[in-house]
């Protein structure tokens, strides 16, 4: 066994000389990215060559700039091809620059919220067809937040542009995100935070009206106006959590997957902030795809949340995805996407 370890690094010294979690070379190994030279057969403890580092290094450097997993799995795959190596960072390089992009559009449009601040602006009047709407605000309702420290997610988002309505709430473990298509727009488009308890209170009809002025919001539906004001505060940056491919693991929920979910063994854990204890559940990438439990290795996420965002998905195909253990996990379906933030274990 002496010889057999010698040179070899144990796991939490290739976690400090790597600057990968423990749990995230956990998940490496289990994902066949970063697998250890050896695995003590009594303990099950890790073990890892010396020219193992540079991989380890290379996997924490890609994991920074926010390349996907099966991105780094292919440059690790190919590392001795440099023109591959290079195609794929490049590619990287490409996603990153449209994100900054993304960023340049934001606040830019943080310059006209305060120029409108300055100046009289036109209100805004967009209407909708009812029932996209109700689904919409179906879809997303589950993750409106309750802190009072943070009122700004105590409403749900209306992102008005010129062909979609987009609909987005929040609580910072979980964000849900719907859209619509636009039937009349009238007005610039726009970003309001409207208070749940008024968005809860908007009829169901054939198409609704919303018009959004300053620090106040009118709902038109079936005869009826509704008036309220809106959260003059600032809505997080929803679009730079958004995924902007595939994840390389997924499982399609049917029927018995949602049995399978809301039956598996869980673990119990308590929350900081409140002291209330959640069921925790475990999915992690497995060889025929999403493998659930209570521990090993995985992404970890409170399963109440995970059900509420799958019932928020309505009716037809939904889909999981995973991409490591530090990233959100991904809930679709044709109406909606939520993302779950992973928890700490």
């Amino acid at each position: 066994m002496e010889s057999l370890h010698r040179g070899t690094r144990g796991i939490g010294l290739m976690s400090r000389e790597s600057g990968l979690t423990i749990s995230a070379l956990r998940f490496y190994d289990g994902a066949g990215v970063l697998v250890p030279a050896h695995v003590d057969a009594q303990t099950g403890y890790r073990y890892y060559a010396p020219e193992q580092l540079v991989a380890a290094r290379l996997v924490a450097a890609l994991r920074r700039v926010g390349m996907p997993l099966a991105g780094i799995r292919e440059v690790l795959a190919r590392r001795t091809d440099s023109v591959a190596v290079g195609t794929l960072l490049d590619a990287h390089l490409r996603r990153l620059e449209q994100g900054l992009d993304d960023a340049r559009r934001e606040l830019s449009s943080v310059r006209s919220l305060i120029e409108q601040e300055e100046h009289s602006v036109s209100p805004t009047t967009v209407t909708v067809r009812g029932s996209e709407l109700s689904e919409a605000l179906r879809a997303v309702r589950f993750a409106v937040g309750s802190d009072p420290d943070l009122p700004v997610l105590g409403g749900v988002l209306l992102d008005v542009e010129a062909a979609a309505l987009t609909l987005v709430a929040t609580d910072r473990y979980r964000l849900a995100v719907a859209g619509m298509r636009v039937s009349e727009l009238v007005g610039p488009p726009v970003r309001a935070v409207v208070p749940v308890a008024f968005v809860d209170r908007i009829p169901a009809a054939d198409l609704v009206t919303i018009t959004l002025d300053g620090a106040t919001v009118a709902v038109a539906a079936v005869g009826e106006t509704l008036t309220g004001e809106l959260i003059q505060e600032s809505f997080p940056d929803y679009r730079r959590l958004l995924p902007d491919g595939p994840c390389p693991a997924a499982l399609l929920v049917d029927d018995v997957q949602r049995t399978a979910l809301a039956t598996a063994p869980t673990t119990t854990m308590r929350r900081e902030q409140d002291g209330a204890e959640y069921e925790v559940v475990v999915l992690a990438e497995g060889p025929d795809g999403i493998t659930v439990g209570a521990g090993g290795d995985g992404v970890a996420v409170n399963r109440e949340f995970l059900l509420e965002a799958l019932d928020a998905g309505g009716p037809g195909q939904l889909v999981i995805s995973l991409d490591g253990p530090i990233v959100p996990l991904v809930v679709r379906s044709p109406r909606s996407l939520s993302l779950l933030m992973p928890v700490r274990r």
